[in-house]
């Protein structure tokens, strides 16, 4: 993902200096070398990434420290710190609100993924219980309304446009002011793509901003953009109002350090980024759990959302059950599977985890994995209840199998494959055999039941490696174990 070189870097830089024995001058200052030579490598802009660095030094001024200060956590925090600063200019953005009608306007570069991400915004709000329109005044790039028109259909959203009129502004005007009579309370206006450079589509720009009054302006831009950005978002805010910032293209392999740019010279927060070109593949930018996620120190309240949002609180008690009595059927890995495929992608859920890095789950392998889960759940749909039910691997025979190879279009090797994964998955459930549920209003399973023993014998050994052997489980245990979250998941929890 994009940034996670960076993350990547400043943590090696962290850690480095957490290795001396002892922090001096010296340690700081190639602690700190090595984190703005991060920040150039990855496109930050020079003057945020100087300003970066004589805060760090005015915050940890190691003479005034002393002694018993561990100086290590002050220069982590400090470096924590600066770069939620650089993400966060302190002011939130614009929110709309049900019921009343909005109108957002989206500006950027030419190929920045404005017209995608209009849909993703709106397809967002709309599943939130807003009633979101779109308008395509971009009469400049051929094709803008087909494809906006395009993406709307499939969303669902209502959408406005013209190919006769080539007025923007006209356009701009006649769209906001049909939804607002249809009682929208989310008019979203897409504009042409522009360069700093182009001072007549810039005054067009102005005009569309000045004919539909918006409450909310947001600027898009590519998260590859490299140096450019702090110059073309600075251009964006001197025209038109820019109230927010949308990071898109955050799935690949780009520098990424122009989106910290953007937001400097915008002084407007990141309030999303794009993650992948699916409608669903679009997240709600919080400054603290990604620089977290960024420096691999995990990002516990996303990763509990996550589990919230794909084993809904009732279901949580009988998973347990399950769970404590050892017995794996075909039904349960089917049920774990469809959460698995909720969940969204492995590897965004793995970065949530401290420690936890994006070799565990390279680019690409984990597109593979989740069609290999899709096709062991088809295979899965042309079982009978018994097979389903059944937790003993010796009633699947050969006929069955090529019955079930039948009945799902795949090969009987395939369902060799599958059979094979359910034993393997089948003798880790088992190790759980044994847990004690807690009772309503008992301390969490995870920190009075499971010891670090228990878990380590569960899970892979690469991830346990990932994670730094026992010692991280233990201390990555404590950290679950007092976490409200994971005891209100557990069913437990004191109240």
């Amino acid at each position: 993902m994009v940034l996670a070189q960076l993350g990547g870097s400043i943590s090696r830089a962290l850690q480095q200096m957490s290795n001396a024995t002892v922090i001096d001058e010296k340690v700081l200052n190639e602690c700190l070398n090595e984190i703005t030579r991060a920040l150039l490598q990855s496109d930050v802009q020079f003057k945020l990434v100087r300003d970066m660095q004589t805060n760090i030094k005015k915050i940890v001024n190691l003479d005034d420290l002393a002694a018993g200060h561990n100086k290590r956590k002050i220069i982590q925090q400090a470096v924590f710190n600066e770069l939620c600063k650089m993400l966060d200019p302190g002011k939130p953005s614009f929110t709309p609100k049900k019921g009343k009608p909005s109108v957002v306007m989206f500006v950027g570069l030419q190929g920045s993924g404005k017209t995608t991400t209009c849909t993703k915004y709106a397809y967002y709000h709309q599943k939130k219980g807003w009633k979101p329109a779109l308008v395509c005044a971009d009469t400049f790039r051929a094709g803008a309304f087909d494809q906006l028109k395009q993406n709307a259909t499939k969303a669902k959203i209502p959408f406005y446009g013209s190919y006769m009129e080539s007025d923007p502004v006209k356009i701009a005007e006649e769209g906001v002011e049909r939804f607002k009579k249809e009682n929208c309370d989310l008019i979203i206006v897409d504009t042409s793509g522009r360069h700093k450079q182009e001072a007549a589509l810039f005054e067009e720009m102005r005009q569309v901003s000045e004919a539909t009054k918006p409450d909310l302006v947001i600027f898009v831009m590519d998260s590859s953009i490299g140096q450019a950005a702090f110059d073309q978002a600075q251009a964006f805010k001197q025209s038109v109002a820019v109230g927010a910032v949308i990071v898109t293209k955050m799935d690949g392999h780009a520098k990424g350090g122009g989106a910290l740019s953007a937001v400097a010279a915008t002084k407007s927060p990141v309030i999303f980024i794009g993650t992948g070109e699916h409608m669903d593949e679009f997240e709600v930018f919080d400054v603290k759990p990604f620089v977290s996620r960024l420096l691999g120190m995990g990002d516990w309240s996303g990763f509990m959302d996550k589990i919230h949002e794909v084993v809904p609180m009732d279901q949580q008690p009988e998973l347990l059950q399950k769970l404590s009595e050892g017995n794996f059927t075909l039904r349960i890995m089917y049920e774990q599977f469809q959460n698995l495929l909720k969940i969204g992608p492995i590897s965004q859920v793995f970065s949530m985890l401290p420690r936890f890095s994006a070799e565990l789950m390279p680019k690409g392998r984990e597109k593979e994995s989740q069609a290999k889960l899709k096709r062991y759940m088809t295979m899965m749909d042309s079982m009978t209840d018994e097979e389903l039910d059944s937790s003993n691997p010796k009633l699947m025979n050969e006929s069955r199998m090529m019955r079930i190879a039948r009945g799902s279009g795949r090969r009987v090797q395939e369902v060799m494959e599958m059979m094979e994964e359910y034993k393997r998955l089948a003798k880790v459930w088992s190790k759980m055999k044994g847990l004690k549920i807690p009772k309503k209003g008992e301390m969490s399973a995870l920190s009075r039941n499971m010891n670090a023993q228990h878990m380590s014998k569960v899970l892979p050994p690469q991830i346990l490696k990932q994670i730094g052997g026992m010692g991280g489980l233990q201390s990555l245990m404590k950290h679950m174990g007092s976490n409200k979250d994971m005891m209100g998941m557990l069913g437990g929890g004191d109240k």
